[in-house]
């Protein structure tokens, strides 16, 4: 489902040295797989996840997903691919603070002409299952960190992509907290045959995975599969 072929990517700054994150990565992901990628601060994995994701384009190798590289797709096929093929879930939430949490979980499917009177039951019965139907008229402020996450999570399944990518989902999280959102990732993942790639940097968080992969200095250290 996702593959790196010998991936590298160079960040190039005026007036500064070339920074080298990724450095001829090599790294298969199967269909329904939940791998966790962990790794120091600056070993490359938010470089990695950018790639899974098309939102970069790797400077050198070859990056597929569902067998097709990304750096073949056009700015609009990457766009498509995201907005209906993979979904992304982030550490800070990046939910819409003036728009209600229903609102922000419909928002993938309102982006392409649905309205939310079409959507809502689908929304509810996500919100059902993240225990937080009562709060759909709430805004994000009124919402915990835990809660705003679960509803980052939420907004990314709605469109039940077949890729799930997420980026230091729990960094933020009490343990607690952060038990409830691995639970709810790996359910959902496994249910549908999701395939997830998941970065952390707590070894606690990558231990629920199916597979670790550690990264270390933009290279595959172990776990490369």
């Amino acid at each position: 489902m996702i593959e790196f072929l010998d991936a590298s990517r160079v960040y190039h700054r005026r007036g500064a040295a070339a920074t080298h994150a990724l450095r001829g990565v090599t790294l298969s992901v199967a269909r329904g797989e939940f791998v966790a990628v962990i790794g120091r601060s600056g070993s490359g994995k938010s470089t990695l996840l950018h790639l899974a994701a098309a939102l970069d384009l790797p400077s050198g190798g070859i990056v597929r997903i569902d067998g097709r590289a990304t750096s073949e797709m056009s700015e609009t096929q990457r766009t498509t691919l995201r907005r209906h093929r993979v979904g992304l879930v982030f550490q800070f939430f990046n939910l819409l603070p003036t728009l209600p949490i229903e609102w922000n979980v419909a928002m993938p499917l309102l982006l392409d002409g649905r309205r939310l009177g079409t959507v809502r039951p689908r929304v509810h019965e996500l919100l059902d299952r993240i225990g937080l139907r009562s709060r759909a008229g709430d805004y994000p402020d009124q919402l915990s960190g835990g809660e705003m996450q679960r509803v980052a999570i939420a907004r990314a399944v709605l469109v039940e992509p077949s890729i799930l990518l997420a980026d230091e989902p729990t960094g933020n999280l009490d343990t607690a907290t952060s038990e409830s959102i691995m639970g709810f990732l790996r359910t959902t993942a496994h249910e549908s045959g999701r395939t997830t790639l998941l970065v952390t940097h707590d070894m606690a968080v990558a231990a629920q995975a199916d597979r670790v992969v550690t990264l270390r200095d933009g290279r595959v250290e172990s776990g490369q599969g």
